[in-house]
């Protein structure tokens, strides 16, 4: 998942990245870290946390400059501790590099294997350090070339900051999973995750980083290099649309919101059902159940209300005590839902032991009926691109069937999207985009052995 921001020629450009930190942290919790260049040396800070936790207005005093690279991080490969918060940084040659990486590689474990045996150190668990690692490997050669070889040998979902010295570099890789966006502020440049990061800042977007594309930042202005002679066909991450990516944000092109009511009005021409209301389980089913209330003349009701000042909760020892959890996050509103025939929407279903949670809590609350629709298809197939299902055995639907999952979440229907309604949603970029934990078909070919522990080695 992971959101990252980078800022070129602006004015306390730390200020401004913990801003667009801020907008995209969203895409991680775990940890966040900015590196600025300040005209001599590269300064970092991060730490574990919310980027409100981890920055202050002390912190960022002490990182001037008017170059910067940001992180915040939800771990898929490397383990979630301190070693492992980016920007990563690394000393070489009497100079410092810096990088924060988006994605997950699928041969990194091979490739760190192999850099071992010519004695290159590790001093984290990430597959991002792997790719710095083969960018000083080649080094010597020029910033450009030594990028241009690591991205060949790389495989999997990689967007990349890199800032070296008074430059800022950013690459994507060819296949284009996860988004990045390239705009103008204040004089200078910038570039994120997601387009709402240049919302709050008042920047404006130009295009994406394109797939395969190393876009270089100095005194000179941007320049973009392009290593490939040819690339595959774009496989962009559906799971953007469906869940990552903030609702107001532009990726791939498209807007999510729209893309989100699209998924909705489609549920409802593949399902159409009668009930007394439409609910979504907020935030993930929001803008679905909007379209399909719209859709379908009925009314939408927030039967479920979120407590968005929730932090971390620990293991809890008791059933009563984890039955308190389950509702410190959602609450149903029982005098909206008491006698009522429910239709709730929600983004997807992964492990399903959360959602029936939240379903028994509906029905303690008095639903008479109880209809799920879900506006992603069936997640059978693992993914290995930077979605946090990694394994068949976590997967609900690769184990059972419909109406097996049916009865076991205790409803009167479920339903998911056809992939068809879901391809129908994206319009023209459904030839674009990637499908595998629904159909199994990997865009890379993808060694199933390959997420062998890191940390292990």
């Amino acid at each position: 998942m992971c959101g990252i921001f980078g800022i070129y020629g602006v004015n306390n450009a730390s200020n401004y990245t913990y801003f667009g930190l801020y907008s995209l942290q969203h895409r991680g919790q775990e940890s966040a870290g900015i590196a600025v260049y300040d005209g001599k040396k590269i300064r970092e800070w991060k730490g574990m946390g919310l980027v409100s936790e981890v920055f202050n207005e002390k912190i960022l005093q002490e990182l001037p400059g008017n170059i910067a690279i940001g992180h915040v991080r939800y771990s898929t490969t490397g383990s979630s501790s301190l070693q492992n918060v980016q920007p990563f940084c690394i000393n070489f040659s009497k100079k410092t590099l810096a990088l924060t990486h988006n994605g997950n590689l699928v041969n990194a474990y091979q490739l760190r294997c192999s850099l071992e045996d010519d004695g290159h150190i590790f001093q984290t668990t990430m597959d991002s350090e792997v790719i710095m690692h083969l960018i000083v490997k080649n080094l010597k050669k020029g910033l450009v070339p030594a990028i241009a070889e690591t991205m060949r040998q790389i495989k999997g979902a990689y967007s990349v900051l890199l800032l070296y010295e008074d430059t800022l570099v950013a690459f994507r890789d060819p296949w284009g999973f996860r988004p990045l966006a390239f705009g103008i502020f204040d004089g200078g440049y910038v570039i994120a995750s997601e387009t709402c990061a240049f919302d709050l800042l008042g920047a404006q977007y130009l295009r994406d980083v394109e797939p395969g594309e190393i876009l270089v930042i100095n005194e000179n202005g941007p320049k973009s290099y392009y290593p490939f002679n040819e690339l595959p066909k774009r496989n962009h991450c559906i799971f953007e649309f469906i869940y990552f990516a903030r609702p107001d944000s532009y990726i791939f092109n498209k807007n999510v919101y729209i893309v989100r009511k699209n998924l909705g009005k489609n549920l409802y021409k593949e399902c159409p059902l009668e009930g007394d209301f439409v609910m979504p389980f907020p935030d993930s089913g929001n803008y679905a159940a909007i379209g399909y209330a719209q859709a379908s003349g009925l009314p939408l009701e927030f039967g479920m209300i979120r407590n968005h000042y929730i932090g971390r909760t620990f293991i809890e020892p008791s059933e009563k005590i984890r039955n308190i959890s389950v509702r410190m996050k959602l609450n149903p509103v029982k005098e909206i839902i008491k006698g009522k025939e429910v239709i709730i929407i929600d983004d997807s279903l992964v492990r399903g032991t959360t959602c029936r949670n939240r379903i028994k809590s509906i029905k303690e609350a008095g639903a008479k009926k109880i209809h799920f629709l879900l506006s992603a298809p069936p997640i059978r197939y693992p993914c290995f691109f930077g979605i946090d299902f990694p394994s068949t055995s976590q997967l609900i639907a690769a184990r059972h069937s419909v109406e097996e999952i049916r009865k076991f979440l205790d409803i009167d229907t479920l339903y998911y999207i056809s992939i068809e309604g879901l391809l129908d949603s994206v319009n023209e970029l459904k030839d674009k985009v990637c499908l595998a934990c629904f159909n199994g078909v990997y865009p890379i070919e993808v060694n199933f052995e390959f997420r062998k522990d890191i940390a292990e080695v």
